[in-house]
């Protein structure tokens, strides 16, 4: 039975905070420091997810895009899309469940956050340390478009890059 891609709610924000929590410790232990992903980590998300998902942002087009991927009511995934000033939008967020990768689940939602926004180009920003997840957005068909400082939980300051998913005009 394949995942079910849906828009996510406020009463999700219990389930993605936790998948987010289990997803940094599982992808990033190694490529933070310790104390990033500590004792507070899974509070931390919590509290934002329960921001992220309880503000009305008004217009729709400045409106993220929280979708989830379900299956037999478990959460497997999620994508968090946030509409940009620029006219982009930031994948801010795409986690899979610790032991679930690899199955299609990213692939899924990365192309339907893509198929939300078709007319925009979709970027993302990933620790320059993070080898598996930029292979993923390589072989998705992102493109390195930038570097940066990325800030993490206690201040910490690790590089980073930039892959932008540009708008591919339409074939006829």
């Amino acid at each position: 039975m394949p995942h079910e891609i849906r828009p996510g709610t406020a009463a999700d924000a219990p389930a993605v905070a936790a998948l987010h929590s289990a997803s940094w410790l599982s992808a990033y232990t190694g490529l933070v420091p310790a104390e990033a992903l500590g004792d507070g980590l899974a509070e931390e998300r919590r509290e934002l997810w329960e921001l992220r998902l309880g503000v009305d942002y008004g217009e729709p087009a400045n409106t993220p895009l929280l979708l989830l991927a379900e299956r037999a009511g478990e959460l497997d995934g999620f994508a968090y899309l946030v509409p940009q000033p620029d006219g982009r939008v930031l994948l801010d967020n795409l986690h899979v469940r610790p032991g679930r990768t690899g199955g299609g689940i990213g692939a899924r939602l990365l192309a339907a956050g893509r198929a939300h926004f078709p007319d925009r180009t979709l970027y993302l920003e990933v620790l320059q340390a993070n080898t598996r997840a930029i292979a993923f957005y390589r072989r998705a068909g992102g493109v390195r478009t930038g570097d940066r400082i990325g800030w993490f939980p206690g201040g910490h300051r690790l590089p980073e890059y930039e892959y932008s998913f540009p708008v591919t005009p339409p074939t006829r």
